[in-house]
């Protein structure tokens, strides 16, 4: 699960107002996360879970390559490089990690890495099936139909997941998975400070990819005069040639972080109910906390029937 991708999706799905503590406190971010996390354990019935985290959202690597990179989301006012980050979310994010450990789901963050970075090694080093639980577009890269690996992606909402395959890829972005990244990296990414190839949008970036193949590919062809490039188009791809010599580096998830020992097996109860017993208490999460360890329970069922059978 791509955890940040669900709590600020929960933030912005639930008014603050209607999920509070007695005293006031928005815990709105909380129950909506826990609830998408019921949902995904009651609909999906995973054997493993691991929650993915930001443990450095913007790395110095991929800004070392490209100084544009997700600078619109820089705090200003704050600390050099700080998030910004709604006022309202930032203390619900730690009373989500407290939660997690209580159940005895893993949240797993690696400085120097994005969750992206996270997940795409969890879904190279672990056996498949992997299915990926996200509303970023950039881990359409990970779809790999031989392990298989799955996107989950929950653009419209985890109720409503769409399941991408390598053939739902091609379908959405003419291009297969494997091709992602030189796709995104071609028609950029605002919401990430990827500028792309001015006036290059989807369907030239995957008209590019599919004739000429790989980004490289794609640059070399630029001296060939009989590569069949418009003139208009050939002055814009040699117009951002700096940036394609990074870019594919920048939108490619790592594969290979350090990760810590976890256990990433889905429990069948709480590691620690009493925590989680008190943690609901005190954050008026009864109703939410509830959902998930009967969610937990449900999952294991299956497990259990077959052993008996």
């Amino acid at each position: 699960m791509d955890a940040p991708s669900l709590y600020f999706r929960a933030f912005h799905g639930i008014p603050t107002a209607a999920a509070t503590t007695a005293d006031g406190t928005p815990v709105n971010a909380v129950r909506g996360f826990l609830d998408m996390l019921s949902t995904l354990i009651r609909t999906r019935a995973p054997g493993r879970l691991v929650c993915a985290m930001d443990a450095d959202w913007r790395p110095a690597w991929r800004v070392a390559l490209l100084p544009s990179y997700k600078t619109h989301r820089l705090a200003s006012g704050g600390p050099p490089g700080e998030e910004s980050v709604p006022n309202l979310l930032v203390p619900q994010i730690p009373v989500i990690l407290d939660l997690l450990a209580a159940v005895g789901i893993p949240a797993v963050g690696v400085a120097g890495y994005e969750a992206d970075d996270v997940l795409g090694t969890l879904a190279t080093v672990g056996p498949g099936p992997v299915e990926v639980v996200s509303g970023d577009r950039d881990l359409f890269q990970l779809v790999d139909d031989s392990v298989p690996v799955r996107l989950l992606y929950c653009g419209r909402g985890v109720a409503n997941l769409e399941v991408f395959d390598d053939t739902a890829v091609q379908a959405r972005y003419g291009v297969p998975a494997g091709a992602y990244v030189d796709f995104a990296a071609l028609r950029g990414d605002p919401s990430d400070g990827l500028p792309g190839v001015a006036g290059v949008g989807d369907k030239t970036a995957a008209r590019l990819v599919t004739r000429h193949g790989d980004l490289a590919t794609i640059v070399a062809a630029l001296d060939d005069p009989d590569a069949g490039f418009a003139p208009g188009l050939r002055g814009k791809l040699a117009a951002a040639h700096d940036y394609l010599a990074v870019a594919q580096t920048v939108v490619r998830v790592a594969r290979d972080v350090p990760l810590p020992q976890l256990d990433p097996v889905l429990p069948a109860t709480p590691a620690d109910p009493d925590r989680l017993l008190a943690l609901a208490g005190t954050w008026n999460l009864a109703g939410p906390c509830r959902r998930l360890v009967d969610a937990l329970a449900g999952a294991a069922e299956p497990s259990r029937s077959q052993a008996r059978s």
